[in-house]
């Protein structure tokens, strides 16, 4: 039997990424490993998001608030997510370019809190995809369980990307010349060819000296009580400075490496003003201040932000971000309280919407 030389001439369609994505949607998998969360670990990422609440710190601290063990930050899933959306974009939603991709939604719901010791798994589901003013807007779902198969979290991410080819190609080369060592970089752009494209890239992880804070007595960990809250409440105002060092810092501890987030040259290519500063870690730094003034970072149910604006930090001054809060509603039935949160930049908002419901005594 011989080939069919009329059928070995006829061109094949273009590899259409969007198309691609949209026919993947409702696809399921499981990240192949569980993450151990570490009691070092939770320390770094306390120290990346400078979130110095005392039961991130102290075993003492988080048994006085009803906790066997040091808690994460909210964020801390960032860490799983990573790993999760890299599978993602290697090998299932691919022929995107990970330097254009943004994420511009977060929400997290907890059913409890991440301990030390816990043994994490992730399903991560394929949700939606749809076009936007030229950009594909593709949203994950995210099931997190421990090693009892007790749900833990769920998360939905949202993300907006374009595909390899409808960027700078100079921007590949660039980011190959600044990714770290080690980071796979395989992405499929075609039918079938597989091409060098960065996944995630990074720097080397900051390592500074840090120590937990200490608190002035045994029992000053207390968790806010519903008959001290009303609606219209302000919560203590806070602002975060952030320095190219923090940014590099949190690259290496939270795995999330893209160069815009560290290289003036990439940053260009990408059509950015400047480096900026990671969604997550501005999102981090929102915990951290709605938690500080809550008391238990174990009693938050939800907390989600839409991502409008960036901050740009410049190599030679640290970029100032101000947090403010109101009580923005009350359930006595439940003790719950729904928090919104305004995150801004030189004036200007960086949240579109932020909120966090939390869980009062």
């Amino acid at each position: 039997m011989t080939d069919n030389p009329v059928s070995a001439t006829i061109p094949q369609p273009a590899f259409d990424p969007s198309a691609h994505a949209m026919a993947m949607v409702g696809h399921h998998y499981r990240v192949d490993d569980y993450y151990e969360v570490g009691r070092e670990k939770v320390r770094e990422y306390a120290r990346a998001v400078q979130d110095f609440h005392p039961a991130h710190w102290s075993e003492e601290a988080a048994k006085e608030l009803g906790h066997p063990n040091l808690l994460a930050p909210l964020t801390f899933i960032s860490l799983v997510g990573i790993i999760a959306q890299r599978r993602l974009f290697e090998t299932i939603v691919t022929g995107y370019d990970m330097s254009q991709i943004l994420q511009t939604d977060q929400v997290l719901e907890f059913h409890r809190p991440i301990r030390v010791g816990d043994q994490l798994t992730c399903d991560v589901y394929l949700d939606s995809v749809r076009q936007l003013a030229g950009s594909d807007i593709i949203v994950t779902k995210n099931i997190v369980t421990d090693q009892n198969n007790e749900l833990v979290q769920t998360t939905y991410t949202t993300l907006m990307g374009r595909s390899g080819g409808e960027v700078d190609e100079n921007i590949a080369h660039a980011v190959e010349d600044v990714i770290m060592h080690g980071v796979s970089l395989s992405a499929r752009t075609d039918g079938g060819e597989t091409v060098q494209q960065p996944v995630v890239a990074g720097a080397p992880e900051a390592a500074p000296q840090y120590a937990p804070p200490r608190r002035s007595e045994p029992g000053a960990v207390t968790s806010l009580k519903f008959d001290d809250v009303s609606v219209g409440d302000e919560l203590p105002p806070r602002i975060v400075r952030l320095t190219r060092g923090d940014l590099v810092n949190y690259a290496g501890v939270s795995g999330d490496a893209n160069p815009i987030h560290w290289s003036d040259e990439v940053a260009k290519l990408a059509g950015l003003e400047n480096v900026v500063a990671h969604g997550m870690l501005t999102m981090g730094l929102g915990a951290g201040f709605v938690t500080s003034w809550l008391g238990d970072p174990g009693a938050v149910r939800d907390y989600s932000v839409r991502f409008t604006s960036m901050v740009y930090v410049d190599p030679h001054k640290a970029a100032e971000v101000e947090y403010t809060g109101k009580v923005k509603s009350m359930d006595a039935e439940t003790k719950t309280a729904v928090v919104a949160i305004t995150a801004k930049f030189e004036g200007k908002r960086i949240f579109g919407r932020a909120t966090a419901t939390v869980q009062l005594s």
